[in-house]
């Protein structure tokens, strides 16, 4: 039998809107089956505001949209809560009420939520049908008749509940190089204000990662990458910067001596590659789809990019921890470009592989020809900051060997 608790409501609404949301939150409060969600009311001092909101959102079983004239109208209000709350909506079984579009006035609701039926809470009955809804939605998670009888209340959980365990302090070994583990899980991907590839970064999507995988915590150095080659490096003065020149193909050499020799190091299942670019993208971007790996607004002080001037690469590892992304992986934009084992297409200009991100397109295939270009990622020293996201997509023929291209390791459990 399930256990007795309420319905999880997140309000999602433009500032704009406070008074009439304010009120609404209080009304839905005085319903006890009904455990509503507003940022005011639930995020206290100290609190993480972007992470309460994405734990509230993922624990959400109803978003309510709030609209009126004025949000409707400003730019860019149909933007990441909404995106979130459509993305999830797809992922429910056909007839599921989750997303519920409410008018706060006689506004056109978004064109992405005119299929949803809205309520116009300025009517008289507009409560009435709203918990009806609602209602509706709780039954339908099963949530016992007595909490919908207003004799359950939900405990608040605790606030490090499912945020990512020891993830900033554990590194893992393996070929005598550091790893970091990132967890299985929902991340975002792509970006809508990026126009480069015709549009490959678009749109903005929920991608959901089914396993556990581990991404070198630096790029790969000149050191490295000659110590299992058997050769020496060239310039003393470089052996920590991250190797360049290197095509697909070396990379892909490169991996293969690491696989035979260092296998028995690895978890089981698990073997050495390039990281896919949804791999490196929720490396990069951690839980909160930040652009840039320590946030949303660039720092030059963090990435060798164009905006430093250094005009070539620097030390691997030379902008952290200050420049790291969530999981504390370094150098993730800026410094050279990074290899992926994913497919872009035959034409670099024009991709195949487009978004939404899928599994199943063989854009994975590493047996590819060699005429179709890989992704790669992450900017250069000679890249300026437009260009130095975090989901900023990129191509390169597997032949290429650029003195700005080189690459990263992952540990993936695929075959």
């Amino acid at each position: 039998m399930p256990k007795a608790r309420s319905l999880n409501v997140f309000i999602a609404h433009a500032s704009q809107d406070k008074p009439a949301v304010r009120k609404l939150y209080q009304n839905l409060k005085k319903v006890k089956w009904i455990s509503p969600w507003l940022d005011e009311e639930e995020i206290l001092p100290s609190m993480d505001w972007d992470y309460e909101i994405y734990k509230a959102f993922r624990d959400a079983d109803v978003i309510i949209a709030c609209l009126s004239q004025e949000s409707v109208a400003k730019e860019g209000y149909v933007q990441r809560e909404f995106k979130r709350a459509l993305s999830y909506a797809e992922e429910k079984p056909e007839g599921t009420i989750y997303v519920i579009p409410l008018r706060l006035d006689e506004c056109t609701p978004p064109r992405k939520l005119n299929k949803y039926q809205w309520v116009d809470y300025f009517e008289s009955d507009a409560q009435e049908k709203l918990l009806k809804s609602l209602k509706r939605r709780a039954e339908g998670l099963e949530i016992l008749e007595e909490a919908i009888a207003g004799n359950s209340v939900r405990v608040p959980s605790d606030p490090n509940t499912n945020r990512p365990k020891d993830i900033k302090n554990k590194i893992y070994t393996f070929a005598d190089m550091e790893f970091l583990k990132i967890p299985a899980g929902e991340f975002w991907m792509g970006a809508d204000d990026i126009d480069a590839l015709g549009g490959a970064a678009k749109p903005e999507h929920l991608v959901y990662l089914e396993y556990d995988f581990y991404i070198a915590r630096f790029l790969l150095t000149n050191r490295q990458y000659a110590r299992e080659r058997g050769s020496v490096v060239s310039s003393r003065e470089k052996i920590n910067h991250p190797v360049i020149n290197v095509s697909w193909y070396d990379a892909q050499k490169y991996i293969e001596v690491l696989n035979k020799k260092y296998k028995g190091e690895l978890p089981k299942d698990f073997r050495f590659s390039l990281p896919s670019e949804a791999e490196w993208e929720k490396a990069a971007r951690g839980p909160k789809g930040h652009k840039y790996p320590w946030g949303n607004t660039f720092d030059e002080k963090k990435c060798n990019s164009k905006e430093r001037g250094l005009g070539g690469t620097s030390l691997v590892g030379e902008f952290s921890p200050q420049g790291d992304s969530f999981y504390r992986v370094a150098d993730m934009v800026g410094n050279i470009w990074e290899w992926t084992r994913s497919l872009l297409g035959s034409n670099c200009e024009k991709p195949d592989f487009m978004y939404p991100y899928r599994f199943d397109d063989e854009r994975e295939d590493e047996s590819a020809k060699k005429n179709i270009s890989r992704v790669v990622r992450g900017g250069s020293y000679n890249s300026a900051q437009d260009v130095a996201r975090c989901a900023c997509r990129h191509g390169g023929y597997p032949g290429d060997d650029a003195n700005r291209l080189g690459f990263r390791l992952c540990v993936s459990p695929f075959s």
